[in-house]
C-alpha cells in the first residue's frame, strides 16, 4: 500500500529558490502534489490492474517532472542571482519584498492549501529616510518626457508632453537667483517635442539631438539636430544623426557629442548604436556622425553622465509603447516593456565595463540627475510593473552612486513618486520640476502630469 507523500518533498520552499518568489509555479508544484494523492488513492482503492498500469507510469512521469523543476529552478535560481543581465542583479529580491508565498498548511483531514499571495501595490519602495521638502513655484505649464539642462544659475526645460493629446514647442526658464520662473522662447518648428537627446557644455550651448516630433506615439521619429546659444537665444542645425531615435542616451565626453540607445523607428525596438561628432562653440566640427562601440544593452529613457574620464550610462528599458496599427492620430498602444537598472561605464580605451547596478529597475531618469559631493544622484523613475496587475509603478526614492567606491545607496525619498521629473541643483539645494506623479501614498501607479516645483537641503 502507497503511503501519502510527505509535503518537505516538494516544500518548504527556500527563500533563494526562484518558486518562492512565482506564485504560477508554486501553485503547479501544488497541482503535482494534488494529482500523486490522487493516484495513490485510486491506487489504494484496488482498481483494474491496466489503470493501476497507467496511473503507475503517470505517477513515475510526474515525478520525474517535479524533480526536474526542482533541479531547473534551483539552477536558475543560482544562475540568475549571479547574472549582471538579471533585471534583479546583485540586488535581494527578499528586501524588494517582491513575491511572498506562505509554506502549504495542512488540515484535519490531510489535504494540502494552495499557498496565499501576499502582495501590496507599494511592494517595490525601498527604505529611505524622510527629507524636508519646501514647494517652490510651479513651472508655467505642466510638462511630461520634457528635458531639462542647467547652466549656472538658470535651468532651461524643454518641450514635452502637456497631455498625450498636446505637445510644447517651447523652453521654460527657472531663476535659482530669482526663485521664479521668468522667460519663454520657442524651439524650431522642425525640432522634436519629446523624447529628445539632450547634452550640454556647462557654459553656453545646448544640443538637442533627435526624438518624437507630434503627440500620442507619432512615429517615426526625426534625426534632425540643433544647437541653441543660451546666450543670444538662437538656433543652429548640426549634421542630423545617421538614424532617428527616441529618447537616445546624449552627452558631452571628450569633446566629442555621444548619441546612444535609444529606441528605432519604431518606438519600441531597443537600439545600441552609438554615434559621435566633435564638437566646439556651439557647432559640430565635423560633417559626418564617427560610429563608435555600440552600448552592451539597448534601449531609451536613461540617465548618461560624463564625470572625469569616465561616461556612465544608467537605468532604462527594452521596449515602450508604440503606435496602435492603422491609427490616424498615432494612438498610443502598450507593448511589453523590461525596465532594468543596469549601469555601464565607458573609460579612456573606449571600453564598456559593466558597474554595480541601482538598488532597483529604474527608468525614464533621463533628465532626473546631478552630480553632487562626488557622486550622482538620481530622482524618481519608473521600476517594473505590478507582477499581478501589470500596472506601470512608479519610484519615489533618491538614488545615489559614490564614484569612489562605485557603490549605490537610497538617501532619500520625494515628496511622492514621479517619473521624468527635471532636476536642478543650486546653492545646497536639490530640486525637482514636472513629471508625471502617482495616484497617491498607497497607489504607485501613473496619474497627473504636474508642473510642480520642490527643492530640498542637501547635507554631507
Amino acid at each position: 500500500m502507497f503511503k501519502p507523500l510527505a509535503p518537505h518533498l516538494f516544500f518548504p520552499l527556500p527563500k533563494h529558490d526562484l518558486l518562492y518568489y512565482n506564485f504560477p509555479l508554486c501553485l503547479l508544484r501544488q497541482l503535482l502534489i494534488t494529482f500523486l494523492r490522487s493516484s495513490i488513492d485510486m491506487l489504494s482503492a484496488g482498481k483494474r490492474s491496466s489503470t493501476k498500469s497507467t496511473v503507475v507510469f503517470t505517477l513515475l512521469s510526474l515525478i520525474g517532472i517535479a524533480l526536474t523543476l526542482d533541479f531547473f529552478w534551483a539552477s536558475s535560481s543560482t544562475s540568475s542571482s549571479s547574472s549582471y543581465s538579471s533585471p534583479f542583479s546583485n540586488w535581494d529580491r527578499e528586501k524588494n519584498q517582491i513575491l511572498v508565498v506562505s509554506k502549504p498548511k495542512i488540515d484535519t483531514e490531510g489535504n494540502y492549501n494552495v499557498p496565499e499571495l501576499e502582495l501590496s501595490g507599494t511592494f517595490a519602495d525601498l527604505p529611505a529616510p524622510e527629507l524636508e521638502w519646501e514647494q517652490m513655484a510651479s513651472a508655467p505649464v505642466p510638462r511630461l518626457d520634457g528635458s531639462a539642462i542647467q547652466i549656472e544659475d538658470l535651468l532651461y526645460v524643454f518641450s514635452g508632453y502637456g497631455n498625450l493629446d498636446h505637445v510644447h514647442s517651447h523652453v521654460d526658464v527657472y531663476d535659482f537667483r530669482a526663485r521664479n520662473w521668468t522667460e519663454r522662447f520657442e524651439t524650431p518648428k522642425e525640432m522634436a517635442n519629446s523624447h529628445l537627446g539632450v547634452a550640454s557644455d556647462g557654459r553656453r550651448y545646448v544640443y538637442i539631438v533627435s526624438g518624437q516630433h507630434g503627440p500620442q506615439c507619432t512615429a517615426p521619429p526625426v534625426a534632425l539636430s540643433f544647437v541653441l546659444d543660451t546666450r543670444t537665444r538662437k538656433w543652429e542645425s548640426i549634421p542630423s544623426l545617421p538614424a532617428p531615435r527616441y529618447a537616445p542616451a546624449t552627452q558631452i565626453w571628450r569633446g566629442r557629442l555621444h548619441v546612444m540607445g535609444g529606441s528605432k523607428e519604431n518606438r519600441h525596438t531597443p537600439a545600441t548604436d552609438h554615434w559621435s561628432i566633435a564638437v566646439e562653440n556651439g557647432r559640430a566640427i565635423e560633417k559626418e556622425w564617427r560610429k563608435e562601440l555600440p552600448l552592451p544593452r539597448g534601449g531609451p529613457h536613461r540617465a548618461c553622465v560624463a564625470v572625469g574620464d569616465n561616461l556612465f550610462v544608467i537605468g532604462g528599458q527594452e521596449g515602450d509603447f508604440m503606435p496602435k496599427p492603422g491609427s490616424p492620430i498615432f494612438k498610443c498602444s502598450r507593448r511589453h516593456e523590461v525596465v532594468y537598472g543596469d549601469v555601464y561605464m565607458l573609460d579612456g580605451e573606449m571600453k564598456w565595463k559593466a558597474v554595480n547596478p541601482m538598488p532597483k529597475p529604474d527608468s525614464h531618469i533621463e533628465s532626473s540627475w546631478i552630480i553632487w559631493n562626488n557622486s550622482i544622484v538620481i530622482m524618481g523613475g519608473t521600476t517594473e510593473k505590478h507582477p499581478v496587475t501589470k500596472r506601470m509603478i512608479l519610484v519615489g526614492e533618491i538614488f545615489q552612486f559614490h564614484l569612489d567606491t562605485m557603490q549605490w545607496s537610497v538617501m532619500g525619498r520625494m515628496p511622492y513618486r514621479v517619473k521624468t521629473t527635471l532636476a536642478g541643483f543650486w546653492d545646497g539645494w536639490l530640486y525637482f520640476t514636472s513629471g508625471q506623479r502617482d495616484r497617491g501614498e498607497d497607489n504607485p501607479q501613473p496619474k497627473k502630469v504636474i508642473a510642480e516645483m520642490w527643492r530640498t537641503k542637501l547635507s554631507f
